[in-house]
Order: C-alpha cells, then structure tokens, then sequence
C-alpha cells in the first residue's frame, strides 16, 4: 500500500507542477466571460472609399442579410470596417506626382456607396466600425512608389482603387512598410492622425467610432491610446497584437495577448476575431458553422472575419457561400443570436447575466474546453495523464 501511495502522492505533485507551470493561461481563461447562448458576429473590413461596385454589393448583402434572422427575430448583423479615403490618383499626376491627395469618402463619386451603407444600418443589418483613415500609410506608400511600378501605377490609377491589391505590408495603416522590416512610425504623427480620422468618421457617421479595428492587425499601445482619445471603447484583435512587419514582410514583433474582455492599457475592452470565412478563397459552408459550434462550446461568442473582396471578385458565388454559412450555423445552433461587437463588449462590462453565464457547472465545462488551444498545455496533460480528470471535469460539468 506505501508503494501506491507513494505513486499517487508523486503523480498528484506532478499534476500540480503543470497546473503551476499554466497557471497564467489557465487563470485567465477562467477569468474570461462565458456567454449563456451561442452568439454570432460577422466582422467584415476594407468598406467605404474603392471601387464604385461596392455598392452593389452591399446593396445584395443588406438583402441577404435580412433575409436571415435568429429565434428572436433579429436579422442577421455584419459590421463593416470603414476605410474612409483613396489615393486621387488624377490629382496626383497632375502635381507631377510630387505628393500624395486624397479622395475622401465623403466624395460625390461614392454617394452610391455611402447610399447603400446608409440604407444597411438603417435595416439593422450594418454596423461600421473604425477600420482607418487609409488602409496604409500615406507617406510610406509615395516613397515605395518611386521604386515599384505596379505601386506606382496603383497610386496614380484613374479610377478608385481597391487597397487588397496593394503589397500586404503596405497595407498596414500604423508602420512605415516601405522598406522591410518595417519601422515605427512617430507618436505625433500618429496621435494626429487617429485624431483627424476620427473627425471624419464623426462626420460621416453622426458619432465618434465605439470600435476599432486597424489594418492587418498591426497596431502598438501608442496607436490604443490615441483611439481611447478618440472615443474607441472596443478593440478588434486576432488574439495578440503585432507591432511590426518582420524582415519577411508578415506582421511580426508581437508585444501582447489577449482573450475577450481583456482590457488595454488605454481602458479598452479586447474582443477576439478568429473564424476566418473566406469564400472567395474556398471555405466552405460549414466552416462557418463549425467554428461556432466550437466557440459555442468553450463558452465564447464567435466573430466571424470575412472581407469586402470576396464580393468584389466573386459577387454571385460569394453571396451564395455566405448565406449557406449563415443558414449552417441556424441549423448548426438554432438558438445562436445575432450581436454587433460594441452589445457584446457592453455585456461584458455590465456582466448582464441575460448573456453572461455565473453558474459554476457550466463556467467549468467552458474552461475545460479552453485549456487545449493553450501552447504545450494538452500535450503534457497527455503525458502525465492529467488530461483524464480534466474531461472528466469537463463531463461532469
């Protein structure tokens, strides 16, 4: 019987070691809100200033998604990441490109785009969200021009241009990618330009921006506190923050993590985008639905990412793709409800139990469900055998 003892007592320790070596991650997925239904939000970035053929294409969207509607009634929601000026490349040639000029949102050559966007959040089906001033930024655009062609051509272009076909790192609004790795950009230059981006977005939109979302992913704390200035309550994250583009080009020099709720240091809540629906790339149908299933599993809302070129490229199939990806996740979790990400954020802050879950029993199964995204965490819980009493945890609960 000492010998068995003495084996357990040595396996108990062992257990305890790995739960102390995670007790960071495995805290904090405690910590974080589990919601009582499955919940939904569809996340798609690069609206606004582009192609004129936007707004056809938002026009079917909205359509589409009141056609699709949640137990409750409430149509389908699709926030719309707002980009609010272009390059005017005939300006631009005109000053013997010897600088950059805008073409503004606000401009009469998108009133059919501001039209059809105004007419979706007045169906309830479109909700904008700050996404930036320009979908890169400016003066690191003109100096990669003098040595590209195909920027060069894309700056000077005729007709509004789409920013997905620019070079990914110069897509990023909050570096200086004209050269590789990237370099940080100045605190003023930013503070500034978070300020003015702001005042357009007031004045397009009636109100200051409640979320953010920056470009590619790449923004700093510098970045955060000029948005908390600008009223930004909520920021859009894949789960960390890139501050850079690395040597290769791809964002890089992560400085921070986070799960929904999580504030920044500026006081904003964190809410975590990471279900990628693409149809334009080949995801399926059920991706959606199974990457609900999943988030509805660990207790999480599910935002769902998908951007304006799938509707630019591939109009007719694309629309098609996502409604069976919306009619999916109805089947998939009937009674999933549909929400914009500044209602989720304020339902964490204000912890409504109408969608926070308090009950221990299922708090627990939702925390077992978290812990094998955690690095290393499932491999060695397999080894020690501490995976067993975790599902079984997780069973129980």
């Amino acid at each position: 019987m000492i010998p068995l003892a003495l084996a357990f007592s040595a396996i108990l320790l062992l257990w305890g070691a790995v739960l102390l070596a995670f007790a960071q991650p495995l805290r904090a997925r405690w910590r974080e809100p589990v919601f009582r239904i499955p919940i939904l939000v569809i996340e798609s970035d690069d609206w606004g200033a582009g192609p004129l053929q936007q707004a056809d294409a938002l026009t079917r969207l909205s359509a589409l998604l009141q056609r699709i509607r949640d137990r409750s009634g409430r149509p389908a929601v699709m926030t719309l990441g707002v980009i609010l000026e272009v390059p005017d490349g005939p300006r631009i040639v005109a000053a013997d490109c010897t600088g950059y000029h805008a073409l503004p949102l606000s401009d009469p050559r998108f009133d059919g785009v501001r039209a059809a966007m105004s007419a979706g959040i007045e169906a309830g089906v479109f909700v904008p969200q700050l996404h930036g001033q320009c979908h890169y930024w400016p003066p690191a655009l003109i100096a990669a021009a003098q040595d590209n062609p195909a920027v060069f051509d894309w700056l000077t272009a005729p007709e509004p241009a789409a920013t997905e076909d620019l070079p990914s790192p110069l897509q990023s609004r909050w570096v200086d990618a004209s050269s590789l790795p990237s370099r940080a950009l100045p605190a003023d230059a930013i503070r500034q330009a978070v300020a003015a981006e702001a005042a357009d977005y007031r004045a397009l939109f009636g109100n200051a921006p409640q979320v953010a979302v920056a470009t590619t992913f790449v923004w700093d704390d510098t970045v955060e506190a000029a948005w908390a200035q600008a009223g930004v309550e909520t920021i859009i994250s894949p789960g960390h923050r890139a501050t850079c583009r690395d040597a290769a080009g791809q964002p890089g020099c992560v400085d921070a993590t986070m799960l929904t709720g999580e504030r920044s240091r500026a006081g904003q809540d964190y809410l975590v985008r990471d279900v990628y629906f693409e149809p334009a790339l080949g995801h399926a149908p059920q991706r959606l639905a199974d990457g609900l299933q999943t988030r509805t599993r660990q207790g999480r809302a599910c935002l769902v990412e998908t951007h304006r070129f799938n509707f630019l490229r591939t109009l007719d199939a694309s629309l098609a793709m996502f409604e069976a990806g919306l009619n999916a996740a109805l089947e998939a979790c009937p009674d999933v409800r549909f929400m914009s990400p500044h209602e989720l954020a304020r339902a964490i802050r204000d912890r409504d139990p109408a969608w926070i879950e308090t009950r221990l029993k299922p708090r627990l199964a939702a925390w077992r469900a978290r812990l094998d995204e955690i690095p290393r965490f499932r491999r060695l819980a397999q080894l020690t055998g501490l995976a067993l009493p975790l599902t079984l945890l997780g069973r129980t609960a």
